[in-house]
This record gives structure tokens, C-alpha cells and sequence, in this order.
């Protein structure tokens, strides 16, 4: 039986899970997870486990932070003064923006402070610094 290889294009159905136990995402109830062996589109750790899988395979797997989301980097977080924001955009704790860093390309971030005179985001991924486990069955090579 053939194995999922670089190369391949392959579908899994996954749950991925903290050290917590907490689910932060899941396939179930949508269509498998589809993605190209080989080619970065996934976090490496999460290729690697599904590297060698027959179909109808499965397998858990740990992922440490650096092969998943990275490490949290403090120079990731920063003060912006509180008049850079649109006056009509109501600015609170939590807060999801999309900003464009100085070549325009989008940068996701989340408002962590604020105060009368600044804002405070952390551009970190939200996973960052976590490890992650998945459960992973593979589900074909397409």
C-alpha cells in the first residue's frame, strides 16, 4: 500500500488539542483537511506526522512550538498612539485588527491594552510558544 510521500497531495481529518487538553481546532463535521506534501503550506510538524501514513491510517502526535507557531516573540508587541486609529473604530481589549506592516503586507494582530494615548497589540500568532498535539487520520492520496 502506498505511503504519503513529498509530492503528494493528501486529505486528513485532525483534532488539535493544548497541553490543557483544551481543542483549539478540528476537522470534524467539514471536509478532510487537503494540502500538498513538501510544499511549507501546513506548520512542519504536522507534515512530518502525516509523512508515511498509509490511507486509512492514523497517528497522535506532539508538536513543540518551534516546529509549530514558533516561539512568542516580545518584539512582537508594541504601542501604536491612539490617534493612528480611525476615530469611528471602536478600539477594545481583544480586539482582532489586520494592519499592514511598512512593505504593505497584512499583518494579523490583537489589541491587548489600551489606554487615552496608546494601543498596545501583539502580532505573536495566537499559538505561539504552545506545544500542540493532533490526532491525524489520513484519509487518501489524492
Amino acid at each position: 500500500m502506498a505511503t504519503a510521500q513529498n509530492g503528494d497531495t493528501v486529505r486528513v481529518h485532525y483534532t488539535g488539542t493544548l497541553d490543557s487538553g483544551e481543542r483549539f481546532d478540528s476537522s470534524e463535521g467539514r471536509q478532510p483537511l487537503e494540502f500538498t506534501l513538501g510544499e511549507g503550506q501546513i506548520i512542519p510538524g504536522f507534515e512530518a506526522a502525516v509523512r508515511g501514513l498509509a490511507p486509512g491510517e492514523s497517528c497522535s502526535t506532539r508538536i513543540e512550538a518551534a516546529d509549530a507557531y514558533g516561539e512568542r516573540d516580545d518584539a512582537m508587541v508594541g504601542s501604536l498612539p491612539r490617534d493612528q486609529f480611525p476615530p469611528d473604530l471602536t478600539l477594545s481589549v481583544g480586539l482582532d485588527l489586520q494592519l499592514q506592516d511598512q512593505a504593505g503586507n497584512p499583518v494579523q494582530c490583537k489589541v491587548v491594552e489600551l489606554t487615552d494615548e496608546a494601543v498596545t497589540l501583539d502580532a505573536n500568532h495566537p499559538l505561539a510558544g504552545q506545544a500542540l498535539t493532533f490526532a491525524i487520520e489520513l484519509v487518501e492520496i489524492a
